[in-house]
Order: C-alpha cells, then sequence, then structure tokens
C-alpha cells in the first residue's frame, strides 16, 4: 500500500504487522479527510491474508488524535458522505469506532500523546492500548462544549469500567494520565516513554507470527459486545443537545481561544472552562 495514496496517513507493512501513522497537522484533527482514509485502510485492509495486527502511531509526540474537528460546525453537509456508508442505526462517529472494533486484525494504539474526544473514543475501540506514562493523555472534554460524547464513549467506557468511573470522565472532562487510564480500564497497560516503542513493537511481532487460525479464534471466542441499543441512546443525547444555543456558543468560543492550534490543545480543558456561558 503506498503511501502517494494518503495525504493523512503513512503505512508501511513488515511481517504481518501494518504500522499506521497519523499526519494531520497542526494537531490530529479528526477531520473528514482523516475519517475518509482510516475508513479506505482499514477497508483494504479486511481481506490482506498477510497482515494479522495494525499498530497505529502518531507522527506527532504530543498529540495522537485532538478530537473531532470543531471547524466542522459552519459545514453541516461535510459528513454526509459518510453518513450514507454508515451502517443502519449508526451516526458517522459511530460508524468509525465500530469498523475499528469489527476489523479481522488484531488493532494497537500506542499512544504517546494527546487524545481527546473522537480520538479517545478511537483509542477506546482498539482491540487493545498501551499508553507513554510521562506523555500519554485521555479526556472526552464534549461537556465543555455542552454536549456528550456522540461517537461511541458512553458505551465503550460503560464497557470497561464501572458506571462512576465513565461518569467521571465525561462529565467531569479532565485530562487523564496514562496511569489513571490504565487503572480504570480505559487502556491495556501504561508504560514509561522509552518502553513503549519496544513494547508495542514486540507484542505486535509476537502475535503476527502466531499459527494460522489463532488470532480469529480468539477474536471469534471473544467478540466486541454489542452496543447497538446503547448507540442509539447515546446518538440521541448528543444531538439533543448538540441542536442547543450553548454548544454552539461554547464551540465557536473554544475555536476563538485557541482550540486546534498547538499552545491551546496543550491545555484544552483550561480554555474551555475559561468561556463565559
Amino acid at each position: 500500500m503506498a503511501d502517494r495514496n494518503f495525504t493523512k496517513l503513512r503505512v508501511e507493512k513488515s511481517q504481518g504487522v501494518a504500522s499506521i501513522t497519523i499526519d494531520n497537522a497542526p494537531v490530529n484533527v479528526l477531520d473528514v479527510p482523516l475519517m475518509s482514509e482510516m475508513r479506505q485502510v482499514l477497508l483494504s485492509l479486511r481481506g490482506d491474508r498477510d497482515t494479522r495486527v495494525i499498530v497505529f502511531q502518531s507522527a506527532d509526540p504530543e498529540f495522537f488524535i485532538a478530537h473531532v474537528d470543531m471547524a466542522l460546525i459552519d459545514e453541516p453537509d461535510a459528513f454526509d458522505e459518510l453518513a450514507r456508508d454508515a451502517p443502519e442505526g449508526l451516526n458517522p462517529f459511530q460508524a468509525f469506532g465500530e469498523l475499528l472494533r469489527e476489523q479481522p486484525q488484531v488493532t494497537i494504539v500506542k499512544l504517546a500523546g494527546l487524545a481527546r474526544g473522537g480520538g479517545a473514543e478511537f483509542v477506546a475501540a482498539a482491540d487493545m492500548s498501551f499508553a507513554a506514562k510521562g506523555s500519554a493523555g485521555l479526556a472526552q472534554c464534549e461537556a465543555l462544549m455542552g454536549i456528550t460524547p456522540g461517537g461511541g464513549a458512553t458505551q465503550y467506557l460503560s464497557s470497561r469500567m464501572t458506571r462512576g468511573r465513565a461518569l467521571e470522565i465525561i462529565l467531569g472532562s479532565d485530562l487523564i494520565d496514562a496511569s489513571t487510564a490504565e487503572r480504570y480500564g480505559w487502556i491495556n497497560r501504561a508504560l514509561p516513554d522509552a518502553e513503549l516503542d519496544g513494547f508495542v513493537d514486540r507484542l505486535a511481532r509476537n502475535i503476527a507470527n502466531l499459527p494460522e487460525g489463532v488470532i480469529a479464534a480468539a477474536k471469534k471466542a471473544i467478540p466486541p459486545q454489542d452496543l447497538r441499543d446503547g448507540f442509539k441512546r447515546e446518538h440521541d443525547a448528543w444531538m439533543g443537545l448538540f441542536q442547543l444555543p450553548a454548544a454552539e456558543k461554547l464551540i465557536r468560543g473554544g475555536l476563538a481561544a485557541g482550540a486546534q492550534t498547538r499552545a491551546g490543545e496543550r491545555n484544552l480543558e483550561t480554555v474551555l472552562r475559561a468561556l463565559d456561558i
């Protein structure tokens, strides 16, 4: 798979492992082009029997996937094509996470930066996620924009941790460090920064070298939980809030205050909490 086909991703294959590097400057926002390219890559790998493991990483050491592109508030039709391709009962963001969860390969996130909103949902949708203790952080900060998560977080988190912890993450909207995320069950393991690459690379190679049929058998025996009813509740809650004036005011205010700039994203929760609502 040649890199020239993509502008937001770099794809490399070696010994049964496909490494997908996200490179969508300045902060890897989850915009339509990135979602479209990721969808193309995942679908193209579905039938690739030579690829057994997919590892996701970022070209930017500070940001994995910042969050969904807040500027899309001015482009209401931007997701029409993705919406047409979404399975019935799922919005485009939920469909994006489910595409990852249904991948036949083992999917692993190597998190060495910040992942908020849709980026954090992507982390939770992967089969496994490993994070750097010193540099990684996760947040569902949608509540600070007057909405609740709409891309699967309410369901992914409540299937990984207690209801109280899921509510803490969604309503508290704080940036969670890797060690806490590990303790809560959001990720598999928090590792020292210097050990993350080696650990994930070794795990991916070991899984890719398993005898034929073992991966498929394990994923069949431990299937993703059916979350369709929960996705409908999540979408209705998210859309109901998104249509209120407060959400638009907070999203526009966040952009004006520096969201989606490198400086603003480093302390996004502070930026959003300072907005006058």
